[in-house]
Formats: structure tokens, sequence, C-alpha cells
């Protein structure tokens, strides 16, 4: 008997290697995904703007990565106290435009910088709906919980999708020639615009992605969408806002993700990094006894032994906790 569909992710041509560098960009699934990656030590990137759900402000993002022009005083508007970015999320808000303006340029200069060398870029999508300044007609990548009445809200289409991104990676291929975009469709549902129009909406976006999959050599599909609404279905793979998708299912779609993408070098330095990561987050009860500091000395040879083999890898925060904690023993 059985009790999930088969589904079979398709074979890369390609593996990703702890040399790697990867951008991660989009929806907050993103962040999930991205944050166990550099847990585990991966050269990770995330989202320079903070989170992004719709396909134009992720595009937009990318561009100004590119471009890496400064953002200036009239980029920025002031509400409740605090300044912000129509580009950016609620996280680069603050009381000083200058610290505003500060870490958004200093972001961008990093991702530009990034971008430049990385081998690959996961895009996330959350949405195809986004909003605009009734105004001015601007797209804006998070509302900052400003008057809806001064947004539009719309509806991309699937050509507007297609012409956007084909648009943007034109530009990526002359930027970075080498540079491989995966996509991926975030499973979180967006039940505020409503659930048939949020099953309307991430239908334009795996229509639209596989798309342009199919355009370009080097754009590629990941069913996270899939993983979770076709083959988990169920709402125990949700929190209790039935809305996100709980630690197990993204602990499932991570595996997947390992599983489809990695080699078999890295596969194994994981399982290397991750005993070492989980001993640095292991709370003892008591810190001077001799079994501690025995399991402390064993996890510095450890590190020793990973930072030989694998020159890459930053282990230096555990090493420094368990120096630490040895340091506490004397």
């Amino acid at each position: 008997m059985e009790f999930f569909l088969p589904f079979q992710i398709q074979t890369f041509p390609f593996q990703i290697s702890y040399s790697d560098k990867i951008l991660f960009i989009g929806s907050c699934f993103s962040e999930e995904i991205g944050n166990k990656l550099k847990e585990l030590k991966f050269n990770i990137l995330q989202n320079p703007n903070g989170i992004l759900y719709d396909p134009l402000s992720i595009s937009e993002s990318l561009f100004s990565y590119i471009e890496n022009n400064p953002f200036e005083e009239e980029n920025l508007f002031e509400l409740n106290g605090l300044w912000h970015s129509w580009k950016h999320h609620s996280s680069f808000s603050a009381q000083n435009k200058d610290d505003v303006l500060g870490k958004i340029n200093t972001s961008q200069s990093g991702a530009h910088a990034f971008l430049k060398d990385a081998d690959f870029l996961i895009i996330t999508l959350g949405t195809a709906f986004y909003y605009r300044l009734k105004d001015n007609n601007e797209n804006v990548a998070n509302c900052h919980k400003a008057s809806a009445t001064i947004f539009e809200k719309r509806l991309l289409s699937v050509n507007d999708l297609v012409s956007d991104f084909l648009s943007l990676l034109t530009a990526l291929e002359i930027f970075n020639p080498t540079l491989k975009i995966i996509f991926t469709v975030s499973p979180v549902k967006h039940v505020r615009d409503g659930v048939v129009e949020n099953n309307r909406s991430k239908a334009k976006l795996i229509d639209a992605v596989h798309s342009i999959s199919e355009q370009k050599e080097n754009v590629f599909y990941f069913p996270s969408y899939e993983l979770v609404t076709d083959i988990l279905r169920d709402y125990r793979f949700y929190k209790n806002d039935l809305v996100h998708p709980n630690e197990t299912a993204i602990n499932f779609v991570f595996e997947k993700f390992c599983e489809s993408l990695l080699n078999i070098e890295s596969k194994n330095i994981m399982k290397e990094v991750k005993q070492i990561v989980s001993a640095a987050n292991h709370k003892p009860f008591f810190k001077e006894s001799e079994a501690h500091q025995t399991f402390i000395t064993m996890q510095l040879k450890k590190i020793h032994k990973i930072e030989k083999a694998y020159s890459f890898l930053d282990l230096s925060k555990e090493k420094k906790y368990f120096i630490q904690q040895a340091t506490n023993l004397c």
C-alpha cells in the first residue's frame, strides 16, 4: 500500500559543493532553507533587502545589486517616527535616516560583490500579487503598515512574469556569466489574498518559472511547493496558523534539497559539521565535570581535524565556544 504519490525530483546537471557561493532571495521559506545551510557553514548570503514576496520586488532588488547605485535620502520616507524604504523589509527601518541609508547601502554593496562571483542564485517566489503606490505607480516590496488606501493591489500575468524575469536573466548573464539560477515557489499560503486567489497566484508563478527554465539553459526549478502541497498534503505539516509549513515539513524539503543538489563530498562534510554544531548547542548541566571537559577536548580535536581537511570551512564560532567552556574549567 502506498501513502504518497510517486514523485521523482529531476536530475540536475550540476551539484552544489561547500566551496560554492549561494545567494538566496525571496520569501520567508527561502530563509528557512538558507538558514539551515548557513548553520551548516555553507557560503550563503540571504535576502540583502530583507524578505521579499512578489516577483517584481525580487527582480528590482537583483537589478539594484547589479547596478549598485547608492540609495539617497529621497528614496526614503518617514512613517510613525521611523524612516523606511519601499524596497526593503522593515528590518532596515530606524529612527535615524542616516542609519537606514548606511545599512541599506552596506547591504547592497555587499550583495553586488557577492553576486558578481556567486555560483548559484536561488529565488523563492511567494505570490504573484504585488502592490504599487497610487500617487506615482511605484512598486513596493513592503507596505510598512501604511494605510491600505495609498496602495493599489494587482496580479501579475504569466506573460508579465516571464518578460520581467527574462530581462533580469539577460542582465545577470552579462554580470555573472557562470551563474546558475534555481527557482522555487514557496509552499506558504497567502490566505490574506483568499484561498482561491492564493492558488491562482501560485499557478501563475509555477507556469512562469517553467516557461523561463525551458528558454534558459542556466535556469532550473526545485519543487518546494509540490513537496509540501502534493507529497505531504496534510495540515499536520503546518504550524497552528495553517499557513506556514512546520519544522517537520521544512526538514523534509531540506532533506530533498540536499539529496538532489549536493555532491557526495559535501553531504559527508555536512554530517561532520552538523555533529559539531549540535555539540556547540548542547547546554551542559555540570560545566565543571570531568565528563564535560573530556567532551570539550574531543570537540576541539574534531574542529582541528575538519579545519585542516577543509580550509574553506569557518568553525570559529564553535571553536570559540568550546575554548571558553574549557577556560571556565580552569
